[in-house]
């Protein structure tokens, strides 16, 4: 049976008495050295690699044990905004109804999640999802939310009960930072599931 060698995978011509890199698998000594060397570097790619790897997740680690209750506030809550746009793909402005603006934003996208309760006077339902939806920049910014039309679009999308449900009263809410890291994850996965289902 003729074998090949391991290296340069060229025929290894039968002997009577093999010499030991025959016996190896190989075809000369030449390839069995190159064989051990590319063997060798190829392991200290892969060490020098884990050891990059290793060091990234140490300096993540120690930066988020650095972080503030703020920073991880405002991290869960562009999570959960991009959950929003991405959810809310396709529909029109809440308020105004238009798909498309005039004229498209350059800077930061055409369009904001919206949140009906504002984050600042109901804080409790910031990570609302009924409470958030896609909206456009002129509506959200220029127009203070465009509460009144926002309410009508809303009834419509949501119905009465539940637009009364947001509009009654909810208990206080205290976001600690494992509940801000917690929200975070959840948003961002939902978000990735949401964008593999567009792509599928």
């Amino acid at each position: 049976m003729t074998r090949k060698c391991r290296h340069c995978r060229a025929e290894i011509p039968p002997k009577a008495k093999a010499d030991h890199w025959q016996r190896a698998g190989f075809c000369n000594v030449d390839c069995m050295s190159r064989h051990g060397l590319e063997k060798a570097h190829k392991a200290w790619q892969r060490k020098v690699a884990r050891e990059r790897r290793e060091k990234r997740r140490e300096q993540r680690a120690r930066k988020e044990a650095l972080k503030s209750r703020s920073q991880w506030l405002k991290e869960a809550q562009a999570a959960f905004n991009a959950y929003i746009r991405a959810r809310d793909r396709g529909l029109p402005c809440i308020s105004c109804g238009r798909l498309h603006e005039v004229e498209q934003q350059a800077v930061g996208g055409t369009w904001d999640c919206g949140h009906y309760r504002s984050v600042g006077a109901n804080p409790e339902l910031r990570f609302e999802p009924l409470n958030a939806h896609r909206q456009c920049k002129q509506c959200n910014r220029d127009m203070s939310g465009n509460a009144v039309n926002y309410r009508l679009g809303l009834i419509e999308r949501l119905g009465e009960a539940k637009v009364a449900w947001l509009e009654g009263p909810h208990p206080a809410r205290k976001y600690t930072i494992d509940d801000l890291k917690t929200i975070k994850a959840r948003y961002r996965a939902l978000t990735r599931e949401l964008k593999r289902g567009e792509e599928a």
